[in-house]
């Protein structure tokens, strides 16, 4: 008698806990239900207000890229001895330079916008276009500014400086080049890979936000999930191996492109939204600070919404296992707001 009390206590503690924790998750749900309130037309000029200075920033970084590519890099010294590994051949590029920001810009922010016109957040929408273009413009100038510096020969070095195939030395042994002014300037201009750096720039910052607006790190196992995330890295990673197989970038050009790329997207990420693992990975840190702020002014933004809750209820529904344990069952992969 005094067991089967102590279970029929057990069973009934656990119902009540996984009660609670049904409760916090669907409070959580009702939470995430108030995006719809913030829209363009009626938070846009405030958020971009707020930003008037990381838009200034944007501007003047705008201005050194475009500096930082016009200027001559450093011409390294190129002896006959080091010919050898610059002779591969002088080819066009697989990827041209001016897709560069149709896939690494363009594509994000079409994605940026899909996202608001479901959820209706303008905190979300302008966050998410800052920091790509944070991301990007800030691997630009980082990118170019040490290819001037460095001023690596690329692995076509050799028909760019001499495309009759004709090598000439000065007495001291440096190249005495004859081809285009233009290729020559880009031959100096291997490290590291711009193509790779933006590419994990864009495309990085796509995936990281991807992996929030879906919860990849949900701890429920939807491993398709996970595959929607890698597709922009893998694009990505196409592109600077491309780089590689065009004789364009040495592979530790690509490398270390890559490298930078990806850290600036997570750098930048993380400055406007939450690591994709967090339980509030899916929103912007705005949007939590305009909650809070209008939890202490006295408004109550859920009864604003009642009737979006209430959608967000009939989607979410709740399952009473044959144990009496109670959770709630969500009829679409994708976590969030609508």
């Amino acid at each position: 008698m005094g067991l089967g009390s102590i279970f029929s206590f057990q069973r009934l503690r656990g119902i009540f806990q996984n009660q609670e924790q049904g409760e916090q998750q669907q409070g959580r749900r009702m939470r995430e239900v108030d995006l719809g309130a913030h829209t363009i037309k009626s938070h846009g000029g405030r958020v971009a207000k707020n930003h008037k200075y990381d838009w200034l920033i944007l501007v003047v970084l705008g201005v050194m890229e475009v500096i930082l590519f016009i200027i001559h890099p450093f011409y390294r010294f190129v002896g006959k001895d080091m010919m050898e590994d610059l002779r591969y051949p002088f080819k066009d590029n697989t990827v041209p330079t001016w897709s560069v920001p149709l896939y690494a810009v363009l594509l994000p922010i079409v994605v940026f916008v899909c996202f608001y016109y479901r959820r209706r957040c303008v905190y979300d929408l302008h966050n998410a276009i800052l920091g790509l273009l944070f991301s990007v413009l800030v691997t630009g100038v980082l990118t170019d500014a040490i290819k001037a510096a460095v001023g690596r020969p690329r692995p076509d070095f050799f028909w760019r400086c001499f495309p009759d195939g004709k090598d000439l030395y000065d007495r001291l042994g440096d190249v005495i080049c004859n081809g285009k002014a233009s290729d020559i300037k880009e031959g100096h201009k291997s490290f590291p890979s711009g193509h790779a750096s933006w590419s994990f720039a864009g495309l990085g910052f796509l995936s990281l936000y991807l992996s929030g607006k879906i919860r990849v790190f949900d701890r429920e196992g939807h491993v398709a999930k996970l595959c929607i995330v890698i597709l922009p890295l893998l694009a990505a990673s196409l592109v600077a191996i491309s780089r590689v197989n065009d004789y364009w970038h040495h592979w530790q050009d690509v490398f270390a492109g890559s490298l930078l790329g990806l850290m600036v997207a997570t750098f930048c990420y993380r400055q406007f939204f939450p690591a994709p693992y967090h339980d509030e990975g899916w929103g912007p840190y705005a949007y939590f600070r305009a909650l809070e702020e209008q939890s202490r002014s006295g408004a109550d933004p859920n009864a604003v919404h009642g009737s979006n809750v209430q959608a967000m209820e009939a989607q979410h529904q709740q399952v009473v296992r044959p144990n009496g344990e109670l959770q709630f069952a969500s009829l679409d992969l994708e976590s969030g707001p609508r």
